[in-house]
């Protein structure tokens, strides 16, 4: 990888995690379209508790997964918590990536040297 490249790659990395440990606590809090779905069939109340009804959500178990409700398990501080897992998540991504374009040009490479040459031999 050329520098030029690796600079490119890094600062788009830097910018993408400052935006999600940023802008990701100006979200909305109103459910989104996957936790509306999730409560269909229940009642809450004005901070979100289920309070009856049936529902997907009343049968799952509250927090599972270090993620859950978009912040960080153990982590007091709401702004942080969210931030953070902005952050674990844009990581998250970069590597999937970033691994995924590793693999297909390592077995791009290996299929060039086996592919007929231009000029015809």
């Amino acid at each position: 990888m050329n520098r030029r490249l690796a600079w490119f790659l890094g600062a788009g990395l830097l910018v993408a995690l400052i935006l999600a440990g940023v802008v990701s606590n100006f979200a909305s809090r109103s459910p989104d379209g996957l936790d509306a779905t999730t409560l269909q069939g229940c009642t809450t109340d004005a901070e979100g508790n289920i309070t009856g009804g049936e529902c997907i959500a009343r049968q799952a178990k509250d927090g599972e997964g270090p993620l859950a409700g978009y912040g960080i398990k153990g982590i007091d501080n709401p702004y942080l918590s969210t931030g953070l897992a902005g952050m674990a998540g844009v990581l998250v991504t970069f590597a999937i990536g970033g691994g995924l374009f590793w693999v297909i040009r390592r077995s791009g490479a290996n299929n060039a040297d086996t592919a007929p040459k231009r000029d015809g031999s």
